[in-house]
């Protein structure tokens, strides 16, 4: 049985490594970071492979190991300074307050746990029953905190 589970989580990293770096780059925002998040997750999840009991919850449990990988990563990349910026030291450009900020920026805007919800349900085509298992929280909860988010998203975006 073990055996079993193990195989079926290598076919699954197999046929969806591309939904997982795209999970993974809407974090990082980086080629190289979202394949290092992503397999640093593959690696997590082979050598726990024998915690997991049921295969019917391999895809929730498998996304609940990126998603915390990937918020771990963006984390810890926010309070790093690349190098190179800080020896420019230049000022950031100025930001338009009347201007429309685009969906990804908004996203950004949102905390931690809004924009989890949203990338799971619209970057990954998740359910709401399984955005609550990958995220260990409540249906009503994801439900409440998707809409709240939308609302969100959408006065963010909106022009004037």
């Amino acid at each position: 049985m073990e055996h079993s589970i193990h195989q079926q989580l290598t076919d699954y990293i197999v046929a969806n490594q591309g939904d997982f770096y795209r999970l993974a780059y809407s974090y990082v925002k980086n080629r190289d970071a979202a394949l290092d998040v992503v397999q640093e997750s593959i690696v997590k999840a082979l050598s726990k492979s024998d915690s997991l009991r049921r295969p019917e919850f391999l895809k929730t449990w498998f996304y609940r190991i990126l998603l915390n990988e990937s918020m771990n990563y963006y984390r810890h990349s926010k309070r790093l300074v690349p190098l190179e910026e800080a020896l420019l030291d230049t000022p950031a450009p100025l930001r338009d307050d009347g201007a429309r900020l685009d969906l990804y920026d908004a996203i950004e805007r949102l905390d931690p746990k809004e924009q989890a919800i949203i990338r799971l349900r619209f970057f990954q085509d998740m359910k709401l029953e399984e955005i609550a298992q990958v995220t260990g929280i409540n249906l009503n909860t994801v439900k409440s905190r998707l809409y709240k988010s939308l609302r969100k998203l959408r006065e963010l975006t909106e022009e004037e």
